[in-house]
């Protein structure tokens, strides 16, 4: 893919530029946030929070759980836990299931036949490999049966000012997504990054035609927030979805991540999520952090 660094760089400014928005993240309240500044969000929320529903009779498409990344990617998780997400995933009726490129063949064996998608993770968790490498790691997990991939981009060269190299990684990932008709997600790791970097990182990925912006790895120094997603909803507009991912456990968070202006939420403490949005006691359903 040919990038026109020119065209990116002005889009950064103009959306830095339009970001009186990124002042609001230090309000006199104490954060960018529905709660404390509900008037800097009503743009947000009419560009996507109400694009999915938080009450569901069932666990059907327009349900909570088709919009939850059952997720498990804790480094020692085992085959038999795999299995286990794969088994509620598909009972739970969720997006997809999101695992580390090992599980991939056999979690899209598992829930072949079902709606359930299988995603996987590239560059997880640092983003600190090259593009080619990130590239190749996509492509072999489309090949095991991704249907979905999540890349971190190269954090360490946006804190370097290096958008040339952070436009090439994330085009790299996407292009290979987009050429196998698989869905790209870009994680940013809102919490290592300014509002101004999250704000760049936002468009590179827009302008590389990523599908979703993601806040985090859930292995970083702090989780969603729903201050950072009403700030990624309000750069990259209704076109392109958003994912919270990193410490929402439970109901609540989820709403709070949706009303911000949340698409899609990774979180490995699904089932509990869907059962208290029915109404239901709460069992586990856990079976990796994220």
């Amino acid at each position: 893919m040919v990038t026109d660094y020119r065209r990116v760089v002005q889009l950064i400014l103009e959306e830095l530029a339009a970001a009186g928005a990124v002042a609001p993240a230090r309000c006199p309240c104490h954060g960018f946030t529905y709660e404390c500044c509900p008037e800097r969000v009503r743009g947000v929320l009419e560009a996507g929070a109400t694009r999915l529903g938080l009450h569901a009779a069932d666990g059907g498409d327009h349900g909570v759980a088709s919009a939850i990344d059952h997720t498990l990617l804790k480094a020692d998780a085992t085959a038999s836990e795999i299995d286990q997400l794969c088994r509620e995933a598909a009972e739970w009726k969720f997006a997809a299931v999101c695992v580390n490129p090992t599980w991939v063949s056999r979690a899209s064996g598992r829930l072949r036949g079902t709606s359930v998608g299988v995603c996987s993770v590239v560059g997880f968790p640092l983003g600190a490999t090259t593009p080619d490498v990130k590239q190749y790691e996509a492509r072999r997990a489309i090949f095991d049966g991704a249907s979905e991939i999540d890349m971190v981009i190269n954090v360490g060269a946006l804190k370097s000012g290096d958008v040339r190299l952070v436009a090439d990684d994330i085009s790299a990932v996407v292009g290979a997504c987009a050429q196998c008709g698989v869905l790209s997600k870009v994680i940013l790791e809102t919490a290592l990054l300014t509002d101004e970097e999250k704000v760049t990182a936002c468009t590179l990925a827009k302008a590389a035609g990523a599908d979703f912006v993601k806040t985090s790895t859930g292995f970083g120094p702090g989780g969603a927030t729903a201050a950072d997603v009403a700030l990624m909803r309000r750069v990259v507009g209704a076109q392109m979805g958003v994912k919270a991912a990193g410490g929402v456990r439970d109901l609540q968070q989820m709403k709070a991540m949706v009303a911000a202006g949340a698409t899609r939420i990774g979180a490995s403490a699904g089932v509990r999520i869907v059962q208290e949005s029915r109404g239901e006691g709460a069992v586990s359903g856990k079976v990796g952090g994220y």
